[in-house]
């Protein structure tokens, strides 16, 4: 299953290595389709592919770490 996301990184989380973590802790495999980082912002289209219930995880971890999760398009790609 594919999902993906908009990812919004509060000015804390920026320089957080929250991709890497996500990839370490899940099974998931993570493709940034569009980034735009700045000391004060950081926006990714992410793509997540996996088990639908490791996305999930990966998804709330992004939430609980303070990072905004948006939906892209129809979200699901199969």
């Amino acid at each position: 299953m594919k999902k993906r996301v908009y990812l919004t990184y509060p000015k804390d989380q920026v320089k957080e290595p929250l991709l890497y973590q996500v990839c370490k802790k899940f099974d998931v495999v993570t493709n940034i389709r569009q980034a735009s980082v700045s000391d004060k912002i950081g926006l990714v289209a992410l793509e997540l592919d996996g088990e639908s219930e490791e996305i999930e995880k990966a998804i709330q971890y992004f939430i609980d770490k303070g990072v905004k999760v948006e939906p892209i398009e129809l979200d699901i790609i199969e």
